[in-house]
């Protein structure tokens, strides 16, 4: 069964946005396999992020991320890193449908509410960095 990353950004913490965004997993009929909260070190924060070590938004990425508490969880179910990416939504606000969890609530491209995996590969490798003890 395949599995993906899930995070709620610090934005999205601060806005109170926790449970409905679980909600909207569980409604869907996706497994919470692991859930926590933590705030994210900066070492983990690069690994997170290394794919866009060269851009020019990587420190503001980076920032964002460690700036407060965010929520984590590994999701599964069949193409669920597909239908996750799609119940987030599109990156950027102005293409975020409605409905969608960034189409709801996002406003802004940096601060845009949620993480998702875009890959079976790259979810394997976030799982990794944030979770122990789940395969």
């Amino acid at each position: 069964m395949e599995k993906t990353l899930l995070v709620i950004k610090p934005d999205a913490v601060e806005r109170k946005l926790i449970g409905d965004i679980i909600q909207r997993v569980e409604r869907k009929g996706l497994e919470i396999k692991a859930l926590k909260m933590e705030r994210i070190t900066l070492e983990k924060a690069e690994k997170h992020y290394e794919v866009h070590k060269e851009k020019e938004f990587y420190n503001d990425l980076i920032n964002f991320i460690t700036s407060g508490p965010v929520v984590l969880m590994v999701i599964e179910g069949e193409n669920c890193v597909q239908i996750v990416r799609q119940m987030a939504g599109s990156t950027s606000p102005l293409d975020a449908i409605p409905g969608s969890i960034r189409g709801d609530y996002s406003v802004d491209l940096l601060k845009n509410i949620v993480h998702t995996s875009d890959s079976v590969e790259s979810s394997r490798r976030e799982i990794k960095n944030f979770f122990r003890n789940v395969d």
